[in-house]
């Protein structure tokens, strides 16, 4: 047999060979990720988060303090000109959050608390951190470019969210870099509220390390293609004493 042949034949062993290869699966994605971000058991050590940052909203920054638990209980602090301004609020039960107009706290309806409520544990440190537990569901939907990026485009199947009292699908898709396996992108569709209908993207960069395990500390929110919200992280602190008394709705 020639040489020529033989090579012809190696070349071919290798290309089926290639072709045999199983492609990367959205869970392999996912569980990828979750190690380059630290790992299962070191995020599972972290009890809770407290971030303190800037945010940035139609030319105008405001410094913010968000804590986090990892069973869900959030409360974000903006600082308008001094004055202390929770965004949102969510107490275990109860999601809230003060009125602008009145300065007093208000609760959210409860179709509102129930949805926050059934994704407030996706907050630390995202979705997919024990995204089957959850009953959450991972596919892949192919590979593709992201502002120039190669991303692998991964649909992420959540619980229904209600919408006026009817259960709906609810669906993000993330945009991971193949390179790295961390998501720079997210996209869904706005379900409910005054931006209902509305596409909306949120950006994910600048990873760091902090104490073991990454995050990323710049978030921007896009709707409809427009920046709405750029979220600066200054500080990450892990397990920090928290007197949890804060994330209860103030009675009048």
């Amino acid at each position: 047999m020639h040489m020529k042949t033989l090579k012809s034949l190696s070349v071919l062993f290798i290309f089926c060979l290639t072709l045999a290869l199983p492609a990367q699966t959205a869970e392999e994605i996912v569980n990828n990720y979750i190690e380059n971000i630290g790992g299962l058991e070191a995020w599972s050590k972290i009890e809770s988060m407290k971030v303190t940052g800037v945010g940035r909203q139609q030319g105008i920054d405001y410094p913010f303090i968000a804590t986090i638990m990892k069973d869900g209980r959030t409360i974000i602090d903006v600082d308008l000109q001094g004055s202390s301004y929770i965004v949102e609020a969510f107490d275990g039960e109860n999601a809230w959050a003060m009125n602008f107009q009145t300065q007093k706290a208000e609760a959210f309806d409860s179709e509102t608390t129930h949805n926050y409520k059934n994704e407030a544990m996706d907050q630390m440190p995202d979705a997919f951190m024990g995204y089957k537990d959850k009953g959450y569901a991972v596919e892949l939907v192919g590979k593709e470019s992201f502002e120039g990026t190669d991303v692998f485009k991964i649909k992420l199947i959540k619980k229904p969210v209600l919408v006026d009292g009817k259960e709906e699908e609810n669906i993000d898709f993330y945009y991971f870099d193949t390179e790295n396996f961390v998501p720079i992108a997210a996209e869904t569709v706005v379900k409910t509220g005054p931006a209902k209908g509305a596409t909306a993207q949120t950006l994910i960069s600048d990873y760091q390390e902090v104490d073991g395990v990454y995050l990323p500390f710049t978030v921007i929110e896009k709707f409809n293609g427009q920046v709405g919200l750029e979220m600066l992280y200054k500080t990450v602190e892990f397990n920090p004493e928290i007197d949890e008394a804060i994330f209860v709705m103030p009675k009048e």
